[in-house]
């Protein structure tokens, strides 16, 4: 018993919320970086990210394949997924709101959605 009580304990008080969550269509890695030729895009977004945790944002990437509960979790993702199929991915959500759909945002509107410039 005194064993529970000290691993509940060592849990944190709060789980930050996600700040950014990319929702990726298939790729051979979770980060796409690692064919045979790199794609400008994924590169892009993979420094995007990067920075984004720099700044202490939070920031998940889930695959259909690796993160299923991730996907079916979230409604309105799976909404978008159902309509469009796989050509709704990449899907990417802000702070609970779906920001873009099919293709990935530059840096700067993931910062305009994060500062709320987005509605």
């Amino acid at each position: 018993m005194s064993n529970i009580i000290h691993l509940l304990n060592t849990l944190p008080i709060s789980i930050a919320p996600v700040d950014v969550e990319f929702f990726d269509p298939p790729m051979c890695c979770p980060t796409g970086l690692c064919g045979p030729t790199l794609d400008q895009t994924l590169l892009d977004v993979n420094e995007t990210i990067r920075a984004l945790q720099h700044d202490n944002y939070r920031v998940e990437r889930y695959q259909m394949a690796s993160n299923p509960n991730a996907f079916l979790g979230n409604a309105e993702v799976m909404k978008l997924v159902r309509e469009k199929q796989m050509e709704a991915l990449p899907i990417i959500v802000v702070r609970g709101k779906v920001v873009k759909v099919g293709a990935y945002p530059s840096a700067e509107e993931i910062r305009a959605a994060l500062d709320g410039a987005l509605k």
